[in-house]
């Protein structure tokens, strides 16, 4: 079983209230848009970090991290991406393989809106965490925490901070 932080959206911003989550997880993902790389040092050297890039990030960001990532998490099939759109409307640049092959776990980030949905017609969870960091028009700052168990996903929780401010 591991314990999983999913963030994304931190645009350069990360503070002590996300790096306690941090430190509480068996490894972090960060579906993109991370801005400084600052962000995802601090992360690594706490724990391991699975990451993408996103629209807002440079080309150190993207030298260090995929378009696309997709990896296994204990015995489930994970894609991570930044713009990848929602069920059934899902980007076009990714709606061909994802319906070809699609895995358990469709991840994303750049929305903002923290949404997790099961797609019934491709049998995968989307998720998205919503957005870590400040800048943006969202409200509150989110980000998930899970179990992966085998095939299983436990104790899903989202985590809020305060408004940006």
């Amino acid at each position: 079983m591991k314990k999983i932080l999913l963030l994304s959206d931190t645009h350069s911003y990360i503070d002590d209230a996300i790096l306690k989550h941090v430190k509480q997880a068996d490894e972090v993902w960060h579906a993109g848009d991370i801005g400084d790389l600052d962000v995802t040092d601090q992360i690594k050297k706490l724990k391991p970090l699975k990451a993408v890039y996103g629209n807002i990030d440079s080309t150190e960001a993207r030298a260090e991290f995929p378009l696309h990532n997709r990896f296994m998490c204990e015995g489930m099939d994970i894609w991570m991406t930044h713009i990848g759109g929602y069920p059934p409307k899902y980007n076009a640049t990714v709606r061909e393989e994802l319906t070809k092959n699609p895995p358990d776990i469709f991840i994303v980030g750049h929305s903002h809106i923290l949404k997790v949905m099961p797609d019934k017609k491709l049998n995968l969870l989307h998720m998205n965490p919503g957005a870590a960091g400040k800048h943006g028009f969202h409200k509150v700052r989110t980000m998930l925490r899970f179990k992966i168990d085998g095939k299983n996903i436990k104790d899903l929780e989202v985590i809020e901070f305060n408004s940006p401010s």
